[in-house]
């Protein structure tokens, strides 16, 4: 059996139908594939039901693609089955990485040499997932956003005995599901997304803790603050428009060598300050910045802000017209 071309995925199977498995199964399906799904708990081909019965309307509301159909779904609790004549494998099991590496053991033996076996993991690198397996080159990390049928960003990356064709289809083909795909340069223990969001995560524990803050004012400061400026634009972009008609480089020189080791951090100690670090990030903010000048970059920002403001009134009206319905 060969490797099928990205574009060409006919049947995938989903081994493990948890909260981001199932919400990869809605994925899938959403996208006009045959897909087979294995949950070996009780209960597991119900729970999968519901994740569907909630994920589908929304689904519907994006936009199904051609053939898109929740009759094209198998449920099985023989892995055997679930692998058999597949194009693709999504695992998304419990996060414990005996079990992972017993899986992948599996999994190895199951099926073609030439077939991707992508992992949904939120932490553990591949290379120690994929260390007892024959075919390691196969392997490769494909970790969602929690829910993966709505939030399209997946990050990819392999481990040390995976292929680079393997990374170059992985991207391929999760680009083909519709999903802006993150393919990382390096391994690294929680990969970016969580990286990022566990050390905001951290810094609110400690505020809490210290009875600086409670949780209602940690949310507000992301829902009515932080948040909406990242559903536009990350903190390097951020910084640009903070720098006024300087941008970034006047930001980084005037608040950098300061405030960012503010004694406030509670954590993780910032890397020297360096000119290489500097020149490396204004260097790489112009992928960001994309030729844009600050004043447009401003107007796109207040035009989604503005949009985003007047859903979540929207959102909230409605909510309440249900209520007292």
């Amino acid at each position: 059996m060969s490797r099928p071309e990205p574009h060409n995925v006919q049947r995938i199977a989903c081994i493990g139908i948890g909260t981001i498995g199932g919400g990869m199964v809605a994925r899938f399906l959403a996208n006009g594939y045959d897909v087979t799904a294995y949950g070996p708990g009780e209960g597991s081909n119900a729970s999968l039901q519901r994740t569907l019965d909630h994920a589908w309307p929304v689904l519907e509301r994006i936009g199904l693609k051609p053939g898109a159909s929740r009759e094209r779904l198998l449920f099985t609790q023989d892995l055997e089955q679930a692998v058999a004549d597949v194009d693709f494998i999504q695992e998304s099991i419990p996060e414990f990485l005996d079990l992972k590496v017993q899986m992948y053991e599996k999994l190895d033996e199951l099926v073609d040499p030439s077939i991707v076996i992508g992992s949904s993991t939120s932490g553990f690198p591949m290379t120690d997932i994929q260390k007892r397996c024959k075919h390691p080159q196969r392997t490769v990390v494909a970790h969602p956003v929690n829910p993966p049928y709505l939030i399209p960003l997946i990050e990819v990356v392999g481990g040390e005995k995976t292929d680079l064709a393997v990374l170059d289809w992985t991207v391929t083909f999760f680009e083909t599901v519709g999903m802006r795909v993150l393919r990382m340069d390096k391994e690294i223990y929680g990969f970016m997304i969580n990286r990022l969001q566990i050390a905001l995560f951290r810094e609110a524990l400690h505020m809490i803790a210290a009875e600086q803050a409670t949780v209602a004012q940690i949310d507000d400061c992301l829902t009515h603050g932080l948040g909406l400026r990242w559903a536009f634009m990350g903190p390097f972009a951020t910084f640009h428009l903070g720098g006024g008609d300087g941008g970034l480089e006047a930001f980084m020189d005037i608040h950098g060598a300061v405030e960012w080791r503010a004694p406030y951090v509670t954590e993780s100690p910032l890397p020297d300050w360096t000119p290489e670090l500097r020149e490396r990030i204004l260097q790489q903010a112009q992928e960001v910045i994309d030729g844009r000048t600050i004043p447009q970059m401003i107007e796109e920002r207040n035009e989604t802000i503005i949009g985003l403001l007047k859903l979540r009134e929207a959102s909230r009206i409605n909510a309440s017209k249900k209520c007292i319905s």
